[in-house]
């Protein structure tokens, strides 16, 4: 378990942009997708109050937007300007929250606390950084029909969570590597190659594990790092297109 499980943790949720007109903001009318309503809330004010459901102390919000400003200041959150990608707005995040922090983002919009509050349980004491990441059969037992990009490892399909957890001073490290995958998103055989021949070749044939992967990555940073398998299948769902806020805005409608 955690420390942060036991007593209380500094939470980042990012809310930045990349520029441009964002096209489910778009879809929704308004300047920013943190700024959605769902429910009678916005996005941002329903992750936030489950970050202070589940025991986070403080709430900062990394932000480029003046509106998502306005909104986080009246919500009583602490506003950080986002940097120019995620990883460098997380070290902005470190630097003024320190560790432990758990990180999430504003279009996470169906975050319960109880998710985040196991997520914290099940992060190995020894990690300096965990992520959260679901398996395809739980998430399409909880969204049956839900489109999701999948890591496909030997023990199955898997989908990230948008939660991490960066529990020491250590874990600044991730964050260059977070940084490098950024800049070769289009280029994923880049990425891959940062396993090592070794760890390729493992995950070429079908013998590479999730959380061997993870592990990995990790030691190559100089940390030690876990995967964390969610039991809860809707924690993979976010709003990155029109299609999800639908099915986000069915789910809670069903609720």
């Amino acid at each position: 378990m955690s420390a942060a499980a036991g007593q209380g943790f500094g939470a980042l949720i990012l809310a930045g942009s990349r520029g441009g007109v964002d096209p489910v903001a778009a879809y929704a009318g308004v300047s920013h997708k943190a700024l959605i309503l769902l429910d009678g809330q916005t996005l941002l004010a329903r992750v936030a109050q489950a970050l202070r459901d589940a025991g986070a102390r403080t709430i900062a919000v990394s932000v480029s937007d003046d509106a998502v400003r306005a909104a986080a200041t009246a919500l009583g959150l602490t506003v950080l300007d986002a940097a120019s990608g995620p990883s460098r707005s997380v070290r902005d995040g470190i630097e003024a929250l320190g560790t432990p922090l758990l990180v999430t983002t504003a279009d996470h919009a169906l975050l319960e606390p109880e998710w985040v509050s196991r997520f914290l349980a099940d992060v190995p004491p020894h990690a300096d950084v965990g992520a959260l990441l679901a398996r395809k059969d739980v998430i399409e037992a909880a969204a049956p029909g839900t489109r999701r990009t999948y890591l496909r490892f030997a023990d199955g399909g898997w989908s990230g969570c948008n939660l991490f957890y960066f529990a020491t001073p250590r874990s600044v490290a991730a964050l260059d590597l977070w940084a490098r995958v950024e800049a070769d998103r289009k280029r994923p055989w880049r990425i891959v190659r940062r396993l090592g021949i070794g760890t390729l070749l493992r995950y070429l044939s079908g013998r590479l594990t999730l959380v061997d992967a993870i592990a990995h990555l990790g030691r190559r940073a100089g940390l030690d790092a876990a995967a964390v398998a969610s039991p809860f299948g809707l924690a993979a769902v976010d709003v990155d297109k029109p299609a999800d806020l639908d099915l986000v805005r069915t789910l809670v409608a069903n609720g």
